[in-house]
């Protein structure tokens, strides 16, 4: 499975994923790459609860969610595209750090995030991929992430 083009909907993911409402984050994946990369949806809604307090007079997805949802991308993309790592019940994906991450343009409700992940190397059980999101082609955020997995 080099190249996957099937689309992995929600039910999918939350096999994969310990996340449940309000956190899970990733309502599609478009494309994956085996070993390479991940695209993934997110839609954002304002019946999302941040949104009472983030900001009540302009709603504005919080940048700890986006890197969430890029954090969650990438264990989707190990589950389904890395072959080091494992599906097991007793193992959880860990976000280890962030590295170089910007937030160029706010988004929020009626908008689509799409997240694009890279995997760029692995080393002592460390995965390191290059993150982002757009909204209408325009980046609004972009990040490092370094992960890991443990009991």
């Amino acid at each position: 499975m080099k190249d996957m083009q099937k689309i992995i909907d929600i039910e999918e993911i939350k096999k994969i994923l310990p996340h449940r409402y309000p956190f899970l984050l990733i309502d599609r994946v478009i494309e994956v790459k085996q070993g390479e990369r991940i695209k993934a949806i997110k839609n954002i809604t304002y019946n999302e609860p941040c949104f009472q307090g983030h900001f009540p007079s302009k709603s504005v997805m919080p940048g700890v969610l986006i890197i969430e949802a890029f954090a969650q991308a990438t264990a989707l993309l190990g589950a389904y595209g890395l072959d080091e790592v494992r599906n097991s019940e007793n193992e959880l994906y860990y976000l280890v750090s962030i590295d170089k991450a910007r937030f160029r343009k706010p988004a929020g409700p009626g908008d689509q995030l799409i997240i694009d992940v890279k995997f760029l190397s692995v080393k002592r059980g460390m995965w390191k991929f290059n993150a982002s999101a757009s909204v209408n082609s325009e980046e609004v955020a972009s990040a490092e992430l370094l992960t890991t997995i443990m009991e």
